[in-house]
């Protein structure tokens, strides 16, 4: 590793440590109204999105990230939801379909994910959860670059990113492998970066 990349991975980690701070203060202290209203419908542009792709992949919160399942209640009840799956603790994560109802199992991250012998699934876009963001599509996730490693392999998928507006910064410091973000959705707005929206 190179001094360079040496140090953004250190400015990432200190802003992780920030921004998971901040992003869990502003989750408790959010009022019952705004916890109840936050992230339970999709914008208008979202909706019609949706409409026009198969599969959606989403997740499951852990911590303080934002829950947004219940955005995609419809969507999951047609059998069109796809979680991310870890077969171990390794670099590879794929998706698989979930519907409401159906178990969750505890990942080797300790993440809530589908059973093992859930389908798999390439989703038409990925509603992702991140630590940080920027307005130009930058994204600091928790660090396992599981994410950007399976928006690589599959370069065509609209990538989402879903967080607290807390958590935005002026940019994201970004090594080669990070991969953009086509929008933000956070509990205030959506934010299109890029031209492929």
């Amino acid at each position: 590793m190179t001094d360079l990349s040496a140090d953004l991975v250190q400015q990432k980690q200190r802003l992780r440590e920030k921004l998971r701070f901040r992003r869990k203060h502003f989750a408790a202290n959010l009022d019952a109204m705004a916890q109840l209203a936050a992230f339970r419908a999709l914008p208008a542009p979202l909706s019609d999105l949706l409409a026009d792709h198969a599969v959606v992949g989403a997740y499951v919160a852990w911590g303080d990230e934002p829950d947004i399942l219940p955005m995609f209640a419809g969507v999951a009840g047609a059998g069109a939801l796809a979680l991310p799956h870890h077969a171990a603790r390794i670099d590879a994560m794929d998706f698989r379909r979930w519907r409401p109802g159906e178990p969750l199992a505890k990942g080797p991250w300790s993440t809530q994910q589908p059973a093992d012998d859930a389908a798999l699934a390439i989703p038409d876009l990925i509603f992702c959860p991140l630590v940080g963001f920027d307005r130009h599509g930058g994204r600091i996730g928790q660090g396992g670059g599981h994410y950007d490693r399976y928006f690589a392999a599959h370069p065509g998928i609209l990538r989402i990113g879903v967080g607290w507006s807390v958590q935005e910064i002026d940019a994201t410091p970004r090594e080669s492998t990070d991969i953009a973000l086509d929008a933000i959705l956070t509990e205030q707005e959506f934010i299109l970066c890029g031209d492929r929206l």
